[in-house]
């Protein structure tokens, strides 16, 4: 499917007043599951029934590189995401372990790492989606042409409609790639209009001075790039990446399908930032699985208008705050599923 093709309706109106009235009937006190019976109603919107599934999970997680990682903005090498990818297709990582929890099957995508994968792609262990070897040095010019940051879109929007098909009906973000903090943090700058300052963190836990470099990196690539904030692509080409392109391509394609998504940490939410400035009518797709200890985390969740549903001090990625957050949405599904009325429970429910 190509971008230029995407319809997506807004989450129905109709749907969540009549889920939020049955969910008022249930044998509980009303309201006394709070998040969860709001959760719940969303979920029953989205897929427009009073007995929704969200019982098979996939978390997909985008990797590629970043060539403003030769600016020194990352405490580990560029070589460290092909030998993480690797990792996750031998099941060894958290996102394997946490994934298995959840009862969540992990695909990894391939959009843009800075070598060659094709033994992994060619065994099926890896989605071949790349678009090219990394990014550019966006502190020196722009990160890829507009036509690339859009086959990056696509490449996730694609991926959303196959799993999607293949039967999922809950989907989750998850991103590898060393540096891809930076251009998150510059995504939220630009479109939440912050300063950098504020949108920026330590990510894999550089020093104070290597943080202060990292902002002023992120400060002169925005001045020299001069992203349009009023065309998200515009944005991604300039200052993003390619697996947040994927990212904002999969939460698109999830809503395109009436498909519920997870959103993980830092870099999938900049890419829901990029996805909501496409299509506003995303956002509704979207859940918010927990607040990272990123600086600017928190200002994406408020621009996105979502509340996150954990916090607990992760700075992962990978996925693996979808992961945690997939129980917690399957226990929401179950809530409105499972639980008997005040009618079918045989309780008074004025006693």
């Amino acid at each position: 499917m190509r971008l230029s093709d995407l319809k997506i309706s807004p989450v129905s109106p109709d749907w969540r007043q009549k889920a939020r009235a049955y969910l008022d009937t249930l044998a509980i006190p009303r309201g006394s599951l709070g998040g969860l019976l709001d959760l719940a109603e969303q979920l029953a919107a989205i897929q427009q029934t009073l007995q929704p599934k969200v019982d098979n999970k996939v978390i997909v997680t985008m990797a590629g590189d970043h060539g403003v990682c030769d600016e020194g903005v990352s405490a580990f090498p560029q070589s460290v995401t092909p030998q993480m990818v690797d990792n996750f297709v031998r099941g060894g990582a958290a996102i394997n372990v946490l994934s298995r929890v959840a009862g969540a099957r992990v695909v990894i995508a391939d959009l843009g790492i800075a070598a060659d994968m094709s033994a992994l792609t060619e065994a099926g262990s890896v989605l071949d989606r790349k678009v090219a070897f990394g990014t550019r040095n966006m502190a020196k010019g722009q990160a890829m042409t507009r036509k690339d940051a859009i086959a990056a879109i696509e490449a996730g929007i694609n991926i959303a409609h196959d799993l999607i098909a293949d039967g999922a009906n809950l989907l989750g973000t998850g991103d590898m790639g060393i540096g891809n903090t930076t251009p998150s943090s510059a995504i939220l700058s630009v479109l939440a209009d912050i300063p950098v300052s504020d949108a920026t963190g330590k990510g894999t836990g550089i020093d104070d001075a290597a943080f202060t470099h990292k902002i002023e990196t992120i400060e002169k690539a925005i001045a020299l790039n001069r992203p349009n904030k009023s065309d998200p692509i515009d944005v991604l080409s300039k200052i993003g990446g390619l697996e947040i392109g994927g990212i904002a391509g999969l939460i698109l394609g999830a809503a395109q399908h009436s498909t519920a998504v997870v959103v993980d940490g830092f870099i999938s939410t900049a890419g829901a930032l990029i996805a909501k400035a496409i299509a506003p009518e995303c956002a509704g797709y979207m859940i918010a699985s927990h607040r990272s200890v990123e600086a600017g985390h928190i200002h994406m969740w408020r621009a996105l208008g979502l509340s996150p549903l954990l916090d607990l001090n992760l700075r992962l990625g990978e996925g693996t705050g979808a992961a945690l957050a997939m129980n917690i949405v399957e226990s929401a599904a179950q809530v409105i599923g499972k639980v008997l009325t005040f009618e079918q429970a045989g309780v008074d429910k004025n006693a």
